[in-house]
């Protein structure tokens, strides 16, 4: 069969089965064999003269990442989870006020929090893994694995204020006081029309 008729039907059978019938390796097989044992595909060139070697090159090896602390692990997860609570149609609005203003604190909250825990505490430390929606105030707890504890809390709360609008009011709460007392981190103004519900 002619090379162009054979791999023309190749490419066919591909089309028009959105390539969920691959033609027969045998094809390609005898196509390359034909090239191989036909001496005019390279005119002027003889087949004794090529030479296949693999060329050498100093590859230098990867340096070896460290593995990232607790607190690097759980400031990203952090970040990460605030977004996500925040979803697609706050998140855009307050992002830069959030990065400038809030998230700062929430880092510095986690810092004294794995400041206070000794580093077998901080191995057994861990972050909720998704944030509560609709109108729920948890963006997300770090909490001890073992004993299933929380340590510390961070939150969100929607605050609607006479003739002003409304707010989202970030606080924390931690297990020393019995997560009774708000440690507030800080205030993002959204407007006077009422805010989406979170997640969404």
């Amino acid at each position: 069969m002619e090379k162009w008729l054979q791999k023309t039907l190749v490419v066919a059978v591909a089309l028009l089965t959105f390539g969920a019938i691959s033609p027969s390796h045998e094809l390609w097989t005898n196509l390359q064999e034909k090239e191989e044992t036909n001496p005019g595909l390279h005119p002027g060139t003889p087949p004794d003269d090529f030479q296949v070697g693999v060329a050498e090159r100093d590859f230098e090896p990867m340096p070896m990442e460290e593995p990232s602390s607790i607190e690097d692990t759980l400031i990203s997860s952090a970040k990460e989870l605030s977004y996500m609570k925040f979803g697609s149609k706050i998140g855009p609005v307050i992002q830069d006020e959030f990065d400038e203003v809030i998230f700062p604190k929430i880092e510095e909250a986690i810092q004294m929090t794995l400041a206070n825990s000794d580093d077998v505490h901080k191995r057994r430390l861990a972050i909720s893994e998704r944030p509560a929606g609709n109108y729920s105030e948890k963006i997300f707890h770090v909490f001890d694995m073992d004993a299933r504890k929380d340590l510390i809390r961070f939150h969100v709360r929607t605050e609607k204020r006479p003739l002003e609008g409304y707010y989202f009011n970030f606080h924390y709460h931690i297990a020393h006081d019995g997560f009774n007392a708000h440690h507030t981190i800080g205030d993002i103004y959204w407007s006077k029309n009422t805010p989406p519900k979170w997640l969404s």
